[in-house]
Order: structure tokens, then sequence, then C-alpha cells
């Protein structure tokens, strides 16, 4: 029997304690994204039709390099939130749950370290 208020049960975060810190994670990375998303689509359509080296030029910018790396952080970090979000509510099985969760940080991590990696290389002249 819950002797509890409503209000009472309500202020808690959720049985894990922890839910509205993932739901504003993924928020906060999803309005991130937004500019940059624009700016890079933008940069993108510019360099369309541009040759190897012009494109190799932009990326030698500074900015355009510090904003693509900002880019593809906030890009692996919202997709592993939404990923972890899917897998979670729909995977049961406790240890196949656990295996795609490290699965799919395993991922995020390379894929993000990955092409960090290839944008300070192609910024730093390597």
């Amino acid at each position: 029997m819950n002797f509890r208020t409503p209000l009472g049960r309500a202020r808690g975060l959720g049985s894990a304690r922890c839910g509205t810190d993932h739901w504003l994670a993924q928020r906060i990375s999803a309005l991130a994204l937004i500019p940059l998303v624009l700016w890079f689509t933008a940069s993108m359509m510019f360099y369309m039709r541009a040759d190897y080296v012009s494109v190799l030029n932009w990326l030698h910018s500074p900015i355009n390099a510090v904003l693509l790396v900002l880019m593809l952080t906030a890009l692996f970090y919202h997709a592993y939130l939404g990923l972890q979000m899917v897998l979670e509510d729909y995977i049961h099985n406790e240890w196949v749950k656990v295996s795609a969760l490290l699965s799919v940080r395993f991922a995020c991590i390379s894929l993000a370290a990955a092409g960090i990696f290839s944008v300070l290389r192609i910024a730093f002249g390597g």
C-alpha cells in the first residue's frame, strides 16, 4: 500500500532517478546540431562542384575544422543517446541488451574518433 501523495510520487525522477538527465542531454545535443548541420549543409552545397584542392583549403581553415569536429562530436553523442533509448525500451533480454549497448557505445566512439582524427589530420596538413 502506497501512502505517498501524487505530488510526492511525481517529484522523483522516475524509478531509475536519471530520466531527466538523459532527456535533457538529448535535447541539448539536438539543439547544438541544428546550426552545425545547417552550416555543414550550406558549406557542402557551396563546394558541391568544387575540386579537391578547394575543399581541402576549406578544411584547412581553423573555424571550419573546429565546427566540423563539434558537429561530429554532437552527432555521435546524439546518435548514441537515441540508440540507447531504443535498445533499453525494446530489448528485454538483459545480456542481449547489455551487449547491444556496449556495441553501440563502442561503434559511436570509434566512428567519432575516426572522423575527428580525419578532420584534424587534413586540417593540420597531414
